[in-house]
């Protein structure tokens, strides 16, 4: 399991072979790759989890949530 932080697809960027996409990671835009995905390519909508770049995995929205809730849980470190 790898480290990654939850966004949702706004759009597909022209170009690029359709690999790279707009998203949504807790208000930023931020350009990624989504190529990783293969025969199942993420749409506008679609949560996704991201690592390092590019998009690792699909999720639905209670997956992202839960990503971001571990995110938090890692943020507090010693107040465990």
């Amino acid at each position: 399991m790898c480290l990654g932080i939850p966004g949702r697809v706004l759009d597909i960027l022209e170009g690029y072979h359709d690999q790279i996409a707009l998203i949504d990671v807790s208000g930023e835009q931020r350009k990624v790759n989504i190529g990783l995905l293969g025969d199942d390519p993420a749409r506008p909508g679609d949560w996704v989890i991201i690592h390092m770049g590019f998009v690792v995995e699909k999720t639905d929205e209670a997956g992202a949530a839960a990503a971001l809730d571990g995110l938090r849980l890692l943020q507090r470190g010693d107040q465990l």
